[in-house]
């Protein structure tokens, strides 16, 4: 029997979870459910955005959906983001990021490339200090996180039968932590290479990456990268797939998962029904491709969501609540 810890979070993600787990529920009949908290609203009752309940719940399931959360600009005493606990808790160190045209939505029809970012370090670290009129960051970079997050994009690309991966980087400036990611990466990656697995390895720059995400997206297949590269060029890279609001993501650790929609929380709409569940549901379709190895089930979901978004395009709906999504994409999985 499959489990899953469902973390609904702040905002619209009280919507737009429910309607992933209800898809969940239809494609996989035996699913059980298990709820937690985290997020915002949890630390003003709790004291912590991230109870140590909500970890073991998370790690007794092994699969987790977590809607969005709503973070404060400032300093906040006592407060740490609910999803980079998380993922520095759970040790959830690749987030997958794939982005692709979809019907009726994108600007353009030929864009479908995987971004992979390292989770848990770099400037997300949480090294931070102010030594008088200085404010400080450390980025920290560990061979062994460069090693995990090259053989989470070897698996990427052989899971998705692709064969181009392009590492991001900004060595030339960045010599000693991007010079031991880049480096580290290809060791990875050419060891691959030996034992007759065809990929094909282009490094570049992040600047550039990130102008040719604007200029030629379809030229990218697999991209690899550190944590706030990764973060930047997959929120850019979500702009051909509809935009955040229809961005899925998923963070891997080994024998872990947890699937979130990109967006944030939308307190401006929160409660009205508006919210669009796409970002979640094609979430919860990465979460049945990479945890549960149901490639087949997650097909069904993305087919469903594709069907509905032609629907749409052919101007047969008019009112698109949470609601009125989330049965059309249930029917289309009849």
């Amino acid at each position: 029997m499959k489990q899953l810890c469902v973390i609904e979070g702040d905002g619209i993600g009280r919507e737009v979870i429910p309607a992933a787990v209800a898809i969940l529920e239809k494609v996989i009949p035996d699913l059980q459910i298990h709820t937690a908290e985290a997020g915002w609203d949890c630390f003003i009752r709790t004291g912590t955005s991230v109870p140590d309940e909500t970890l073991a719940v998370i790690n007794q399931c092994g699969a987790a959906m977590f809607g969005a959360v709503s973070s404060p600009t400032h300093v906040i005493k006592g407060y740490r983001s609910a999803i980079i606990t998380m993922r520095q808790g759970l040790n959830l160190y690749a987030n997958i990021r794939p982005v692709k045209s979809l019907p009726g939505i994108s600007f353009r029809d030929d864009v479908d490339l995987i971004i992979v970012r390292e989770n848990t370090e770099g400037l997300y670290s949480g090294r931070e200090r102010l030594d008088g009129d200085t404010a400080i960051a450390e980025r920290v970079i560990t061979r062994q996180a460069c090693i995990r997050i090259a053989r989470a994009a070897i698996q990427v690309l052989q899971n998705n039968g692709r064969k181009k991966l392009t590492i991001v980087h900004k060595a030339n400036i960045l010599p000693v932590t991007d010079g031991l990611f880049r480096d580290t990466v290809r060791q990875v990656v050419e060891s691959a290479l030996l034992s007759g697995q065809q990929i094909e390895i282009e490094e570049m720059l992040v600047d550039l990456a990130a102008f040719r995400m604007l200029s030629e997206p379809q030229a990218f297949d697999v991209i690899v990268t550190t944590n706030l590269f990764g973060d930047i060029l997959s929120d850019s890279a979500a702009y051909w797939g509809g935009g955040m609001g229809l961005a899925p993501s998923i963070n891997l650790g080994e024998h872990i998962a947890l699937a979130e929609p990109v967006h944030g929380s939308a307190p401006d709409i929160a409660g009205k029904g508006l919210a669009n569940p796409i970002a979640a549901i094609l979430s919860a379709a990465l979460l049945c491709e990479y945890y549960w190895d149901a490639q087949d089930v997650s097909h069904k979901i993305r087919n469903a969501v594709d069907i509905f978004l032609d629907q749409s395009r052919s101007g047969s709906n008019n009112k698109l609540t949470t609601k009125y999504i989330t049965n059309q994409i249930l029917n289309n999985l009849e």
